[in-house]
């Protein structure tokens, strides 16, 4: 017997994957790696470069909170153990990419880890023009991975959840961390 909920959450699914957007939702994906690594190791090694201390803070709170939204979504997957939509269900979901089916899906990684880039440089950088293209990428990477086939919209809010929560949360991380890495209050 399913839940109403868990209906909702196929059905969604089942819509979604039906729209002819996968060469879009491909490179969306791929983004919600690349960038959440790519942007905070940039600029680090900027920093680096150019002896910019302020700047090297922001790349480590940046970096940081990425890390902590992939490990969080990496040990919650394993706890929980959810199969992805198209191993569950093979007749309705057709996945598009390379899938990993033997990872589960509960919560997206990609998403959290897009969502915790996103807010982050948005808290960093509070300008609309962070803002708007940060938060309009986050979602577009949560809906490609609805789009593929490899993941619920449940998994995609859960992710989005734990992103925004791990960019916040590392405001006062990096606080203390701060204190250890630049011996300064």
């Amino acid at each position: 017997m399913q839940l109403s909920a868990q209906n909702w959450d196929i059905n969604t699914v089942k819509t979604i994957n039906k729209w002819d957007v996968h060469g879009l939702s491909r490179g969306l994906s791929a983004s919600g790696v690349i960038l959440p690594v790519g942007v905070p190791a940039a600029m680090g090694i900027y920093a680096l470069i150019k002896k910019d201390q302020p700047l090297l803070k922001d790349a480590i709170y940046i970096g940081t909170s990425v890390i902590e939204a992939v490990g969080i979504t990496y040990a919650a997957k394993h706890i929980i153990g959810r199969d992805r939509p198209f191993v569950k269900y093979p007749d309705k979901i057709h996945v598009y990419g390379a899938p990993d089916a033997d990872s589960p899906s509960f919560p997206s990684g990609h998403t959290a880890a897009a969502f915790s880039l996103a807010t982050s440089l948005s808290i960093t950088y509070p300008k609309w023009y962070v803002i708007a293209p940060s938060a309009v990428w986050a979602c577009g990477v949560g809906f490609a991975r609805i789009n593929q086939g490899v993941h619920y919209p449940s998994d995609v809010v859960a992710g989005a959840a734990i992103g925004v929560g791990c960019a916040f949360a590392n405001i006062y991380i990096n606080r203390w961390l701060n204190k250890i890495l630049f011996k300064k209050k």
